[in-house]
């Protein structure tokens, strides 16, 4: 049985599962499709083509699938889709995607937490288990993989990706790819190592995390450009998930991966 409180505007249209709870002044537009068990805070919005799984939590003030703040955007119908079990904190923001981009659908995936004021933009896809800590702002078109942490404040250039399992720390510029498994931070961001602690956490071995370790060491700290490093990465370390998940990261990268601590850039391949 739901828990709609009389003080809530919720539209006949849209589509409730069951045991949702929906606080006083929250507003549920019409095509909207809400999972079982959610609960929607005082004062949430939740705007027209959202899709919001089971088990979500969303916070006062949240604003979920407002219309992109993209000039390209010209009424079309398009999407925010929230998986399971996400939960969105105070005043955060997640708006609907674009048909320029040719996406049309914002996604955050299961088990991820947006903190408060963090802002996801239009087509973004942020996988599952992640965390964008307060004031994080994903601009157009970000992708953020399974697991990564992106710091307090930090901002992310439009089309820019981070890898899974990896860790930005807080007020960062992101504006170069972010490679699985690295810890990466300063300014400007650099990469700072590989992400040891938030592995172990996730079951990750210490022989994984030696060879992750030793296929970032060839790659930033031998000498090579990115090509070449990426080549010697293949030919030097047996196949693994880990070192295919790094070796097509970096060889999908536009925008090129950030550059190591020593100062040397690290450009897309050519």
């Amino acid at each position: 049985m739901n828990k709609i409180h009389p003080l809530a505007t919720v539209s006949p249209k849209a589509v409730l599962g069951d045991n949702i709870e929906i606080g006083p002044y929250a507003f549920i537009d019409d095509e909207v499709e809400i999972g079982d068990g959610t609960k929607i805070h005082p004062h949430a919005v939740i705007y027209n083509y959202v899709k919001i799984g089971k088990d979500t939590e969303i916070f006062p003030g949240a604003v979920v699938g407002a219309i992109p703040q993209d000039l390209k955007f010209e009424g079309e119908i398009t999407h925010v889709e929230i998986g399971d079990r996400v939960t969105i904190r105070e005043c955060a923001t997640i708006n609907r995607g674009t048909k320029a981009s040719g996406k049309g659908v914002t996604r955050v995936g299961d088990d991820t937490l947006v903190m408060s004021y963090a802002h996801v933009a239009h087509d973004c896809n942020v996988g599952r288990h992640c965390i964008l800590v307060s004031y994080v702002g994903l601009a157009g078109e970000t992708d953020v993989d399974d697991w990564a942490i992106i710091g307090g404040g930090s901002k992310a250039h439009q089309f820019t990706k981070v890898g899974c399992h990896a860790m930005v720390g807080g007020a960062c510029k992101i504006n170069k790819d972010i490679p699985p498994y690295s810890l990466c931070g300063r300014e400007p961001i650099s990469f700072a190592g590989v992400n040891i602690v938030g592995l172990r956490r996730r079951g990750f071995s210490s022989d994984v995390i030696r060879n992750i370790k030793d296929i970032y060491d060839t790659i930033y700290y031998q000498g090579y450009n990115i090509s070449d490093g990426c080549s010697k990465v293949e030919a030097g370390f047996p196949q693994s998930e880990e070192r295919d998940t790094i070796l097509n990261f970096i060889r999908a990268s536009k925008r090129g991966i950030v550059r190591a601590s020593d100062g040397k850039e690290r450009g897309p391949i050519e």
